[in-house]
């Protein structure tokens, strides 16, 4: 338990003084396996070699690079736009349309993109400028593209159940579809939250134009490939028609057959395309890399058995060990990047999960969901910290103060997912 708890602690300041998570992890991972092995560094370096090789090699880890292929595609295909203009032809004469527009784009883009920050990045050039156009305040404006940026990661296909269901040998199309109502669930709270918001203040969000019917069907013409895409990548998963790794290759297919045929895909954008994605994917690799050899240091320790025994010893409730470790994710979430804390806490929390007796998927969900709100939590959340650099005109005060209704409401969904399981497990068990 001492060696294990050292071992966090070391790598947590490593990491704190500016380190590389990946490089962190590996680090202590190496180290402290060579010392629990009797300063045995030949086996150590062994097994570092040996996880490196097998992570290169896994096939079911290719789904990552794909679909990161899929959403770069789709992204300069100019779909983003495309999405924003439908949301907000349909109802952006409502007060607040412009912000629910937001979050309704948001969710289309993180069904092709699968990353919060890619989303709260993009949404940040697309949707921001159109509501500041609008009179929206900065507060509401900014609240929204950071809150509903987070539904890049629930929505699926999403990177991060990818490399949780990789990392705890949990079926992945089973993840993608616990996603999906846990997802309309939370864009529904955020436009819920958004209308609450300009109810209390008017001004805050005033509403747009109204569009005729021949400009919303124009508008909704335009994001048919998105659409189509979707379902043609989640459909085939879900029926069975090919496994998560295929359907990620059928989506990287067609979503540069899809930019090819609007004419977007150029020699130089294609070359922007694929170097942008074997960056993300190589950074991606490196921080699972460093989080399996962490993770091989912590299982030869006796924490994961001690950690079970304490919660044994006390007959804690279950859903009091999943609300401290719920708290645990929120205050990582305020400093971490979202894979390094799930990676991070993985081969402490899960043993603990399982052992209690909750299922793995529904367990993974309520990860998203948590990492959700630690991501636009004060006073470093990652979506905010991404939305301050894109937009250094907004006062950090601003961008705070305006996430914090919406991180309520996340605060909400979860609470409903954690007393209703079911919302999250009804579609993986109608899967084959």
């Amino acid at each position: 338990m001492i060696e294990g708890l050292v071992g966090l602690t070391l790598m947590l300041l490593i990491a704190f003084l500016r380190v590389p998570i990946a490089y962190a992890m590996g680090i202590v991972g190496i180290i402290g396996y060579a010392y629990m092995r009797d300063w045995n560094w030949t086996v150590a370096f062994a097994i570092a070699q040996t996880k490196i090789y097998e992570t290169g090699r896994n096939y079911t880890l290719s789904v990552v690079p794909l679909f990161i292929l899929m959403g770069n595609f789709v992204t300069r295909a100019g779909m983003s736009q495309e999405l924003f203009r439908a949301a907000y032809a349909f109802i952006g004469h409502l007060r607040g349309g412009l912000a629910m527009a937001t979050v309704l784009a948001s969710a289309g883009f993180g069904g092709i993109c699968g990353s919060s920050i890619a989303t709260a990045a993009t949404m940040a050039k697309v949707a921001y400028p159109s509501m500041r156009r609008f009179g929206y305040s900065h507060q509401l404006a900014a609240g929204t593209v950071a809150s509903a940026g987070t539904l890049g990661i629930m929505i699926p296909p999403s990177t991060i159940m990818v490399i949780y269901g990789v990392f705890t040998e949990t079926n992945i199309g089973k993840l993608f579809a616990a996603g999906i109502l846990p997802g309309i669930l939370g864009a529904t709270l955020l436009c819920l939250t958004i209308r609450y918001t300009t109810w209390r203040d008017p001004a805050s969000g005033p509403p747009g134009q109204r569009s005729s019917w021949r400009e919303r069907w124009r508008a909704l013409e335009d994001v048919w490939g998105v659409a189509a895409l979707f379902l043609f990548v989640m459909g085939g998963i879900y029926g069975g028609l090919f496994t998560a790794t295929e359907g990620a290759g059928m989506g990287a297919v067609g979503a540069m057959v899809f930019a090819l045929w609007r004419r977007a895909l150029r020699w130089g954008t294609l070359y922007a395309a694929l170097l942008e994605s074997a960056r993300t994917t190589a950074m991606l690799f490196m921080i699972l890399i460093g989080a399996l050899m962490f993770a091989e240091f912590i299982n030869i320790t006796t924490m994961p058995h001690d950690l079970r025994a304490f919660v044994s010893r006390f007959a804690l409730h279950p859903f009091m060990v999943v609300a401290a470790i719920c708290a645990v994710y929120v205050v990582l979430g305020t400093a971490m990047e979202e894979l390094s804390m799930v990676l991070l806490t993985m081969p402490v929390f899960f043993p603990v999960i399982v052992h209690l007796g909750f299922d793995p998927v529904w367990f993974g969900i309520i990860i998203v969901c948590v990492v959700e709100i630690g991501l636009i939590s004060p006073p470093v959340g990652m979506n905010m910290f991404v939305l301050k650099t894109l937009l250094p005109e907004v006062p950090t005060g601003t961008v705070f103060r305006g996430v914090m209704p919406f991180m309520w409401a996340d605060v909400v969904r979860l609470a409903i997912l954690v007393a209703f399981p079911p919302i999250a497990l009804w579609l993986p068990s109608l899967m084959r």
